[in-house]
C-alpha cells in the first residue's frame, strides 16, 4: 500500500514538473515570437517609408530636372503661302460660267467635287495652284476658262496647325495666322487651368526636318504680364502644357 502510494506521487511530481516545462518553453516561444513579429512588422514599415521617400524624390527631381532652352529670337520674316487643309470652304468662281459657280467644302480625304471636276486634291495646295489645276479639267469643256479659287472658311492643313494640349482651359487645334503668338494662343484656348505648371510648358517645333523642344514661361505670361514671354509662334508648333503635383 505505501508503495503503490509513493508510485502515484511520483507520477504526480513528475507530471507536474513536465508540465511545468511545457509551459516554460510556450511562454518563451511566445515571447520570441511577439518580439521577432515586432521585428518584421519594423523592417516592412522602414522599408515602405525608404521606398515612398525614394518615390518622392525621384518625382521631384523629375519635375525639376528637364530645362529645355528658350524660344531664339524671330529670325528674318518667311512669306508663307497659306495652304488648304481639310475643313476649309472654298469658292470656286468661273468667269462667264456661273453654272460651274460655286461654294464647296474641303472634304476629310482633302478633295474637292465641282460641276466637271470630280476629286481633285485640294490639301496642301493654294488657292492659285487649285485654280489651275480646275482650268486645266475644265479646258475639256470650255474654251479658256479662267478660275478664281477663294477662301471663306480657314482650318489649313493639319500640318500646320498649332496644337495644344495639356492644361489648357479649352485644348484643341488652332488654325495658324501671320504673326501669330503666345498669347494669341492663350486668348483663343481660354488661358491655362488652376492645376498647370504655367512656367514649365513647352513648344515642340520641326525645323529642316529635326524636332526641337523650347520651354515658354506661361505663368509670367498671363499672371505677371511679362512681355518677354511673348514668343512667336510657327505653323505646326506644339504647345505642350504639363500639370503641376504642387
Amino acid at each position: 500500500m505505501c508503495q503503490k502510494s509513493l508510485d502515484i506521487q511520483f507520477d504526480v511530481s513528475t507530471y507536474l514538473s513536465t508540465n511545468k516545462n511545457q509551459q516554460e518553453r510556450g511562454t518563451k516561444w511566445y515571447q520570441e515570437t511577439r518580439q521577432n513579429a515586432w521585428s518584421i512588422d519594423q523592417v516592412e514599415g522602414e522599408f515602405a517609408v525608404r521606398t515612398w521617400g525614394c518615390l518622392a524624390l525621384v518625382l521631384l527631381l523629375g519635375g525639376c530636372s528637364t530645362a529645355y532652352p528658350p524660344v531664339a529670337a524671330p529670325g528674318p520674316r518667311i512669306d508663307r503661302p497659306y495652304l488648304v487643309g481639310p475643313g476649309d470652304t472654298l469658292n470656286v468662281v468661273v468667269w462667264r460660267n456661273p453654272e460651274l459657280t460655286m461654294i464647296v467644302p474641303v472634304r476629310p480625304d482633302g478633295k474637292i467635287t465641282t460641276p466637271l471636276v470630280e476629286d481633285l486634291q485640294a490639301s496642301g495646295k493654294t488657292p492659285n495652284q487649285i485654280a489651275r489645276e480646275i482650268e486645266r479639267v475644265l479646258s475639256r469643256y470650255v474654251q479658256s476658262p479662267v478660275v478664281t479659287v477663294i477662301i471663306t472658311t480657314f482650318a489649313g492643313p493639319y500640318s500646320q496647325q498649332i496644337r495644344v494640349i495639356g492644361e489648357a482651359t479649352k485644348p484643341q487645334a488652332l488654325a495658324y495666322r501671320e504673326n501669330m503668338t503666345l498669347l494669341d494662343v492663350m486668348i483663343a484656348v481660354g488661358g491655362i487651368t488652376d492645376f498647370a505648371a504655367g512656367n514649365k510648358a513647352s513648344i515642340l517645333r520641326n525645323e529642316e526636318g529635326k524636332t526641337h523642344q523650347f520651354r515658354v514661361l506661361l505663368t509670367d505670361l498671363l499672371k505677371s504680364g511679362d512681355p518677354s514671354a511673348n514668343v512667336e509662334m510657327r505653323p505646326g508648333d506644339i504647345l505642350i502644357i504639363p500639370q503641376s503635383f504642387f
